[in-house]
């Protein structure tokens, strides 16, 4: 299912939906690790925020329950390039989409997240729309209009 993550600058990535397919409007901020996806999604000082994953390809070693920063996420979205369905670690209990769906947490994959990084950085963290239900110009402006 295609979805956006559109910036109130203008700018719209595409990619196709993951997790829940819902509408958000967020701050949108980015994290350059490789690893500390499930940290990120649970730590609360990400509390409200769509967090970009700037590595290529996250969810490889699934959720593992003990490892949560708290009791659950809170993050508000997720964005990643390609996420993995299939988890490797013998201690996951649950892949990245099915975690994200049981939450309802709206994310999206296939997005050039580098590219959105490197607008964030020169930028600034800025509000967004991640959809899978608004056009590319009806996105931007939810975008802008999201936290008012």
């Amino acid at each position: 299912m295609e979805a956006f993550i559109a910036l109130e600058s203008g700018r719209v990535f595409s990619g196709r939906m993951l997790g829940a397919p819902l509408e958000t409007g967020a701050e949108v901020v980015f994290h350059t690790g490789m690893t500390g996806y499930q940290e990120i999604l649970t730590d609360p000082s990400y509390r409200g925020q769509i967090v970009a994953m700037t590595y290529s390809q996250i969810g490889n070693y699934g959720i593992i329950p003990e490892d949560s920063e708290s009791a659950g996420p809170h993050v508000r979205g997720f964005v990643v390039g390609e996420a993995c369905t299939v988890p490797s670690n013998w201690r996951s209990r649950q892949s990245l989409p099915d975690y994200l769906a049981e939450h309802a947490i709206p994310g999206i994959e296939d997005v050039d997240t580098r590219a959105l990084t490197k607008h964030l950085r020169s930028a600034g963290a800025m509000r967004s729309c991640l959809t899978n239900e608004l056009d590319a110009e009806a996105a931007v402006a939810a975008a802008r209009a999201a936290l008012d």
